[in-house]
């Protein structure tokens, strides 16, 4: 039974990167473009995948929190590690992004989400748009990303401590 809980941890795993990937990308494209309507394409593919990014992290930490608990790894401190970690990566890249790209969204005059999000705001001028678009906050986010995903594959695998 373990091996089937494990799976699900690297499905879920699986999922969440592949889905958030879109975002990943859209991230990296985002300061380079020189097109408003470019640019709100990208943020609509970025957030058509947080939906099935969300899932992917729900099976993760359903997947994982069960595989340590049927291990009986949690009196060990890695899956610990691994799980703090995932909370600080999430907090922190959510600090970043959420802020400059819901602020990118109004620039372009994206409709916020929700039945009490009112009228979209008016988009700024291109100019405007493209300069706000060449500060996104990409390489913070890649590092954090990129650099956490790397620990937590490093506990998951060696289980260091």
């Amino acid at each position: 039974m373990h091996q089937w809980i494990v799976l699900l941890h690297i499905v879920g795993a699986f999922i969440f990167v592949l889905a958030h990937g879109a975002s990943i990308v859209m991230a990296m494209q985002v300061s380079r473009e020189r097109d408003p309507r470019r640019i709100a394409v990208l943020l609509e593919l970025s957030s058509a995948a947080i939906g099935p990014a969300y899932i992917g992290l729900l099976l993760l930490l359903v997947g994982g929190i069960w595989a340590a608990i049927d291990g009986g790894f949690f009196a060990r401190g890695w899956p610990w590690a691994a799980l703090g970690l995932l909370i600080a990566i999430t907090i922190a890249m959510y600090a970043i992004a959420t802020r400059f790209y819901r602020q990118l969204r109004d620039a372009v005059g994206m409709a916020r989400p929700g039945a009490n999000a009112g009228p979209p705001p008016a988009a700024l001028s291109d100019a405007e748009i493209i300069a706000l678009a060449g500060k996104s906050p990409v390489m913070p986010l890649a590092a954090i990303g990129f650099g956490g995903l790397l620990i937590i594959l490093w506990l998951m695998v060696l289980k260091p401590f």
